[in-house]
């Protein structure tokens, strides 16, 4: 019997499999793809942020039908491929999404939008090495002590030769090329998903997530605050929401598949 699928979408603290090493263990039960968006990447240089590209390999990875889970930046691609393609998306687990177009006018996503928008207007003129430093020291600041900005976990611009979580080591060079190559998130093209099964979790640290979290419950979407700051899908709370939330799906659809048959 074919295994059920389930495709992870990372942020921009880690990827491939290495950006979920919690969710490891699901596949046993599951057909797990563990993707690796557009530009991340331990060898090739990385590359502008290519929502297209991205929206594509989703698509390709959810063949028949697929159960998506995507973490901060990597929620865009997977709520674009569900818009794209409702039908082949069994559910949707979205971890600190940054969808901050949906949220553009509310308060926190706009004060977060005042803050970035002067840096973001010079990135032309700017070197990687001092855009990723401003990127870090201002996310930084908009969360306090503890935390970042959309996407990057852990706080500060004096990181060492890797981001904070999991994923392979890489030059400091490396992470802030990417992270100047990333586009403003609230210029990404999204809109709400009709009628997928939809779970959001958040870890409750920082209002921006909070704020995009309330506004998908407000469409339909089940939300849970559990702790873990950016990364709730590696505490036993989140990833245990996780497995639960969809192994209750794939209950009633095989419940279903035996009923009509």
């Amino acid at each position: 019997m074919t295994k059920p699928r389930i495709v992870f979408v990372h942020g921009i603290d880690g990827f491939g499999a290495a950006a979920w090493p919690v969710q490891h263990r699901l596949a046993g039960r599951y057909d797990a793809l563990f993707l690796k968006r557009t530009g991340f990447d331990a060898a090739a240089p990385p590359v502008p942020t290519e929502y297209a590209a991205d929206v594509r390999m989703v698509l390709d990875a959810l063949d028949g039908g697929a159960h998506l889970v995507a973490h901060a930046q990597g929620a865009i691609a997977a709520v674009m491929a569900a818009v794209e393609q409702p039908g082949l998306v069994k559910s949707l687990v979205l971890v600190e999404p940054a969808l901050l177009s949906l949220t553009t006018e509310l308060p926190a996503t706009s004060a977060y939008r005042e803050h970035l928008e002067p840096l973001f207007s010079r990135s032309a003129t700017m070197t990687d090495a001092a855009f990723s430093a401003e990127f870090r020291r201002l996310t930084a600041s908009m969360a306090g002590s503890g935390g970042a900005g959309p996407g990057i976990s852990g706080g500060g611009a004096g990181l060492p030769g890797r981001l904070p979580g999991p994923g392979p080591v890489e030059s400091s060079a490396r992470i802030a090329a990417r992270i100047h190559l990333q586009a403003p998130l609230w210029e990404a093209p999204v809109h709400i998903v009709p009628g997928v099964p939809t779970l959001v979790l958040t870890g409750g640290w920082e209002p921006l997530y909070e704020e995009i979290a309330d506004y998908l419950a407000a469409t339909g979407a089940r939300h849970e605050v559990t702790g873990g700051g950016h990364r709730p899908q590696d505490s036993e709370t989140g990833a245990a929401l996780i497995e639960e939330f969809i192994a209750g799906l794939e209950s009633g659809l095989e419940a279903g598949s035996g009923d009509g048959s």
